[in-house]
């Protein structure tokens, strides 16, 4: 389908063109105009219809949104951001430099102007940046018939009419009601007898991932944004949610790879710029490396008196590495997922230690074996190495349990606590038991 569009795009046959677009689906819609060439984009998306072509716009990059908005008048531009829904239309004005954020402002009314950068002014990560106005409110001293008679007058316009909100003459939210109650009840009821009350708000400078967990615990599709005086101010939907958590995923897996996050898609991140998002992390690893490299320094001597030692340094390094970064992964996902909190550390630590005494006494009977009857090394050295083995991965799993736990508990991004710096710990500390055990089993 989209090489059909593409084709009669290039051809010139753009009404034709318009028509096959028009079928797609929103998102789809969007897409296919990131394969567009730059030459033809504005003309194809002046020629779709109104109400459509705002939808696509929502779904689009913001660098071909900006693309779109510097190619058209300032008319044409507010006119595109004027049918976003308010939400929408803040996201795109985050994004935007200064200058196109002036020439879409000064087209607006005042009161529209001032409600822009009222939503602007909220910190970035907050509920109120997140949040859209456009809901249906009702009053609890409405009928249900005048309540679903106000919906159809105003729904239109509305992000969802699914779930309603009550307040009271001072816009206090008191409760909410499905749309599917209102259907099934009798149209005499009044709402304040039918709505519930004990439904779950948002304050507007809560964090968004503090947002995205309450959605996730219950099950909810819209979320009431209240302010200090708990005056409904506007609602969060479950589709800006996703976005959140989507974003929130990212950060937290380039964090743990030991990168700056960016929000910027890797193909349109420039060279540089990706060094300087990577760069940090590796310098700092490199030179905390240092500290493994003057262990090793330190205790030249017996590797030289035992040259069959050295060999077996990158095995247990890399074992030890492995095991933190795989307790690290576990607890970072199980606060994320808020199925874990500070105060279960000890209870992280004992469970921790059993599965690393579990794993480590079969990784080390494993190795035991191979290096004892396969490789075969002297005794000292089997059980110095397998000895050393079954402490590293104990430790490991331990201190891969309690980094992120305590991050966390400095209100730190537990996700930093991940595989290349507990790596480094781990390596240091494997270092000094395994010399420490040489020094016991072979006499070094």
């Amino acid at each position: 389908m989209n090489d059909k569009i593409l084709s009669l795009i290039n051809e010139g046959k753009y009404f034709e063109a318009r028509n096959e677009i028009s079928n797609l689906n929103v998102v789809d819609a969007a897409q296919l105009f990131e394969e567009v060439e730059q030459k033809h984009i504005l003309l194809v998306f002046r020629i779709l219809p109104k109400d459509f072509s705002s939808e696509v716009f929502s779904y689009m990059s913001f660098d071909l949104q900006k693309h779109v908005i510097d190619s058209m008048t300032d008319e044409e531009a507010f006119k595109v951001l004027d049918d976003l829904y308010l939400d929408d239309a803040v996201d795109f004005l985050e994004e935007m430099p200064a200058n196109v954020v002036k020439r879409i402002l000064k087209n607006t009314d005042k009161d529209m102007r001032d409600l822009i950068n009222q939503f602007l002014d909220y910190p970035a990560d907050s509920a109120g940046s997140l949040m859209t106005i456009e809901y249906a409110d009702l009053k609890k001293e409405m009928t249900v018939a005048q309540a679903l008679q106000y919906i159809r007058e105003i729904g239109i316009d509305k992000r969802t009419i699914n779930t309603c909100f009550v307040m009271d003459q001072s816009r206090i939210l008191e409760g909410r009601i499905s749309l599917r109650r209102l259907i099934l009840s009798d149209e005499s009821a009044i709402i304040k007898d039918i709505m519930d009350t004990d439904g779950i708000s948002v304050n507007t400078h809560d964090d968004q991932e503090d947002v995205a967990a309450l959605f996730r615990k219950y099950d909810y599709y819209v979320m009431p944004v209240v302010d200090k005086e708990n005056r409904l101010v506007g609602i969060i939907t479950v589709d800006d949610v996703l976005d959140v958590i989507d974003r929130e995923a990212t950060e937290d897996i380039q964090r743990m790879a030991a990168m700056r996050p960016s929000e910027t898609e890797y193909l349109k991140t420039g060279n540089w710029s990706l060094t300087k998002h990577r760069l940090p992390w590796l310098l700092v690893l490199m030179v905390s490396a240092t500290f493994t490299g003057g262990i090793i320094s330190r205790y030249e001597s017996a590797l030289q008196a035992t040259i069959i030692l050295t060999a077996f340094i990158p095995m247990l390094m890399d074992t030890g590495g492995n095991s933190g970064s795989q307790s690290s992964s576990l607890i970072i996902r199980g606060l994320a997922l808020e199925q874990i909190s500070t105060k279960d550390i000890f209870k992280v630590i004992g469970k921790e230690f059993v599965v690393g005494a579990y794993s480590g006494a079969i990784l080390a009977a494993v190795n035991f074996l191979r290096i004892y009857f396969l490789e075969k090394v002297e005794l000292s050295v089997a059980i110095t190495v397998s000895v050393t083995l079954l402490i590293t991965v104990i430790l490991a799993k331990v201190v891969g349990g309690i980094l992120p736990l305590l991050a966390k508990k400095l209100k730190m991004d537990p996700a930093v606590m991940a595989g290349p710096l507990i790596t480094t710990i781990v390596d240091a500390v494997v270092l000094i038991i395994y010399f420490s055990l040489a020094s016991l089993f072979i006499g070094i």
